[in-house]
């Protein structure tokens, strides 16, 4: 378990483990300043995992509020891009060019499967004419909080 632990702690923050380390063992058998040490790598891992456990239960929360919808093999591969990007990062909301890219499917089976989309409650249509696209529905997905 110690290897683990000091391969770990090498690689995660190089020799500032072992500096400490030696410090603390150097002066006596107080291991307050590792102590110390090891929760801010805990507090530091804990803050910037917050958006990825973000991102997943996100994901989540959509699946179960769309668990009993009949998605196709098409809509799952397109609803978990934008699920994968997060609110703000898919640039321009889902377009049919951008659906037809993602699914490799036809402007017909794209324009089919937005409107499916569309009134399953998974997309929200914005802007109109050839300008349209869809961004993803807003009341379950991406609740703050």
């Amino acid at each position: 378990m110690t290897t683990r632990w000091a391969d770990w702690a090498c690689t995660a923050t190089g020799d500032e483990y072992y500096s400490v380390l030696e410090r603390t063992s150097a002066r006596s058998i107080d291991i307050t300043a590792l102590l110390v040490w090891f929760l801010e790598q805990v507090e530091a891992a804990i803050f910037s995992s917050e958006p990825v456990v973000n991102t997943v239960l996100r994901k989540a929360q959509f699946w179960i509020a769309h668990s009993r919808d009949e998605l196709n093999e098409r809509h799952v591969k397109a609803l978990n891009r934008i699920l994968d990007a997060g609110p703000e990062s898919f640039v321009g909301g889902m377009t049919n060019e951008k659906y037809r890219h993602l699914t490799g499917s036809r402007p017909a089976t794209a324009q089919r499967d937005l409107a499916d989309l569309l009134e399953k409650g998974c997309f929200v249509l914005a802007g109109r004419g050839r300008s349209a696209y869809y961004e993803l529905a807003t009341g379950v997905a991406f609740k703050s909080g």
